[in-house]
Order: C-alpha cells, then sequence, then structure tokens
C-alpha cells in the first residue's frame, strides 16, 4: 500500500506505540486522526507534530474508546475533516487487574466496536474502499500471564476475534485486510502498571517477577513495532495474521494448525 494521501485512524495515539504509529504514518504521507483519552498529551503530541509536518495532515480528537459515543463520534470527525478512511489501529489498551472490567472494556469491547465502526466506512459491502485494520493485542494474547489473567484474557480475545472477522472479511468480500499484532514488553507508559498497588490489586505481588521476566526477555523499542505495521501495511498477502515481535526474533508469525473448512458464500 502506498501511504500518501491515505487517511489513518490510531486509537492511544498520544503516548508510546500509537504515537509511534502516527509519527510514521505521517512520514509516509498519510493523514492521521489521533484519537486518545489524555487530553493534555494529545495537544503536546499534536504541537509536536505540526513542528515537522503539515498541521492540516493531522487531527487531534479527545476520547474515551470505552465509550460508544464518543468513539462513533471520533469516526466521523475523522471522515468529515479527511472525507475518507483506509487505515485504523485499534491500539488503545490499559492493564488495570484491579478494575477488570475497564481492562475488558478498552482492551476488547473497545477494539471490537472500533473493527465494526471501521467496517462501516470501509469495507465494500457498505460502499467503502476497502483498507487494512491492525488490532494491537500481546504475547499475553498467545502465552499465559499468572501477574495478569484479565489482560491475557483481553489479548486473547483480540486475537481470536481478529483471526475471525479476517476471515469473515475475506469470505464476504469486504476488501479489508484485518491483522493483529503480538510485541513482548515494550518501552512505553503501560509498563509502569506492574509498580501501581492501585491497578495491579493482589497481582501487585509479581512486581518484581515481573521485572525480572523484562530483564530476560528485553525490552522493545517502539520503532519495532513500527516496522511490523508497515509489513502489514505493505504486505498485501497478510490477512487474520498473528504478528510476534520478540528481542530474540524480532518480527515472525505464529502457525496455526489448519482452519476448519469454511463455507463458500459466492
Amino acid at each position: 500500500m502506498d501511504l500518501s494521501g491515505k487517511v489513518a485512524l490510531v486509537t492511544g495515539a498520544a503516548q508510546g506505540i500509537g504515537r509511534s504509529f502516527t509519527e510514521a504514518l505521517l512520514r509516509h504521507g498519510a493523514k492521521v486522526a489521533l484519537v486518545d483519552l489524555n487530553g493534555s498529551a494529545g495537544e503536546d503530541c499534536k504541537k509536536a507534530l505540526d513542528g515537522e509536518f503539515d498541521a492540516a495532515r493531522s487531527l487531534f480528537i479527545a476520547c474515551d474508546v470505552g465509550s460508544e459515543e464518543q468513539l462513533k463520534c471520533a469516526f466521523r470527525k475523522t471522515i468529515d475533516l479527511f472525507g475518507s478512511l483506509d487505515i485504523v489501529c485499534n491500539n488503545a489498551g490499559i492493564n488495570n487487574e484491579n478494575n477488570w472490567e475497564q481492562t475488558i472494556n478498552i482492551n476488547l469491547t473497545s477494539v471490537i466496536r472500533g473493527t465494526y465502526i471501521a467496517l462501516e466506512y470501509m469495507s465494500k459491502e457498505h460502499g467503502g474502499k476497502g483498507g487494512v485494520i491492525v488490532n494491537m493485542a500481546s504475547l499475553a494474547g498467545i502465552y499465559p500471564a499468572p501477574h495478569g489473567p484479565v489482560y491475557t484474557a483481553t489479548k486473547h480475545g483480540v486475537i481470536g476475534f481478529t483471526r475471525a472477522i479476517a476471515a469473515t472479511s475475506k469470505l464476504s468480500g469486504y476488501g479489508v485486510r484485518i491483522n493483529t499484532i503480538c510485541p513482548g514488553f515494550v518501552d512505553t507508559p503501560l509498563l509502569s502498571s506492574v509498580n501501581c498497588e492501585e491497578m495491579m490489586g493482589k497481582y501487585y505481588i509479581f512486581k518484581d517477577t515481573v521485572k525480572k521476566l523484562m530483564q530476560h526477555y528485553g525490552i522493545l523499542d517502539p520503532s519495532l513495532i513500527v516496522q511490523g505495521l508497515m509489513k502489514i501495511l505493505q504486505e498485501e498477502e497478510l490477512n487474520g495474521a498473528v504478528m510476534k515481535i520478540t528481542k530474540a526474533k524480532g518480527i515472525h508469525f505464529e502457525i496455526y494448525e489448519t482452519t476448519l473448512i469454511q463455507p463458500n458464500l459466492k
């Protein structure tokens, strides 16, 4: 995909992986809607980007992705300003085992909702021109993390949903490729959550174990996750892929057994 002139919407865009995604998309000529709950961080991010890129090519939208109304509004604002939508990165996520309902809402429900809203605009079924959706998961979506059971559940859910809806898209001719990225530990503000007893609850006792895991497996720079995003955007055959990114192996893919025979809908 040639990104020049393409329109992207990125959630959790003010910091960490989302900000790195936004910068890379702008650098490759795309227009980007930055969606984030943190208004001050979002405004600061937008201001910094305006110093490097044409201010007209980006838009900051303060939005709680856990709110259906606010998320739908963010998509409408993006379409109203840029006129189309080609790429959606459902990236926003939290790690709060104490408030596990909120973790499910942000990490899983908002990803499902963001995917469905994106398909309303992008799917050829609805008169759209197709595109790419990237849902952020984690290695915790493949391997269980005892220090974060609910976080683990949400990321397993993201992978399962993404693989299934990607198959649906292919069978139904949506023209939208849907993939997921599963990194290990990434150098983002999310890492600090393991040191917060208020967020981790009874799993706070694992904080030293998690630190040892980080030391053992290493911490990834967001720039490597950006490489994964670009690979997905550029390689047209990737659909339903589960991309893993680790310090030891870099970018590689989870290989699953042959899927069940799918019905021919045509």
